[in-house]
């Protein structure tokens, strides 16, 4: 049950100001939030609980809760309920690095889950994107990494096997596919390709999102000493994770 002081709370903090009232609900939730009345991870009232305290229509509530989840503030898990958001953790655009590693060094806890593991023969596309022929053994893994047991990406990769032959036998509970790939094969070269797109039913249920919510998707082909290593997708939760680029100009 959500405490009573959360709701008496949010009715407060809402402003008599002239605005549309959906605004004036965000606008109150992220007062809670910024002074701290609210926090992280911290799960919120429910859209029942608020339409009875702040006596305004369900549909505004939920265009509330559905912006301020878009925009950060919020994670709406689907089946579980609704949650102040911690600041947006970050991966590296411009750089390649060990999710494992940027979990931590925000202080946080890094954990992961196989969801598949295996050797399949490539098919046109495969092959393409690994440099090997068609019907050629590719690995494949299919991995889902948490972070303080909130899920923050799903990495879908293919390996080629000629660069990693003991891919498929290494304990990724206790290490990422990152270490050990870097490890065998040291990476020389990589390509990003970013895009935000929908996951389909799937990806929403290993994410824990609800349906429209977006994702951030990056491609990733890597090489060592001219040889494609791996090629991996790798979807982020739009309203829990953000890209990080850094670069050097002349002047």
């Amino acid at each position: 049950m959500v405490e009573h002081t959360a709701l008496a709370q949010l009715a407060a903090a809402m402003s008599d100001e002239p605005a549309p009232i959906y605004q004036r609900v965000k606008q109150a939730i992220i007062s809670q939030i910024r002074e701290g009345l609210w926090k992280a991870n911290q799960r919120v009232p429910s859209e029942s609980e608020l339409v009875n305290e702040l006596g305004v229509s369900r549909m505004t509530i939920n265009r509330a809760l559905r912006e301020l989840t878009s925009e950060g503030f919020l994670v709406r898990m689907q089946g579980v309920g609704t949650f102040v958001a911690e600041m947006k953790g970050y991966t590296a655009m411009l750089e390649v690095h060990n999710i494992a590693d940027e979990i931590a060094q925000r202080g946080h806890q890094h954990s992961s889950k196989i969801l598949a593991i295996g050797q399949n023969k490539a098919d046109p596309e495969q092959a393409a994107v690994l440099g090997l022929t068609t019907g050629q053994t590719l690995f494949h893994s299919l991995i889902v990494h948490y972070e303080n047991d909130l899920p923050v990406q799903l990495e879908d990769r293919l390996v080629n096997p000629l660069m990693a032959p003991d891919y498929l036998t290494q304990d990724y509970q206790q290490m990422t596919p990152y270490t050990y790939l870097m490890r065998v094969a040291p990476l020389t070269a990589g390509e990003h390709i970013v895009e935000a797109v929908l996951p389909d039913a799937r990806q929403r249920k290993y994410l824990s999102l609800d349906e429209h919510e977006p994702c951030l998707l990056i491609r990733r082909q890597t090489w060592s000493d001219n040889k494609i290593v791996t090629y991996a997708r790798l979807l982020y939760p739009g309203s829990r994770y953000k890209l990080l680029g850094r670069f050097r100009g002349h002047g």
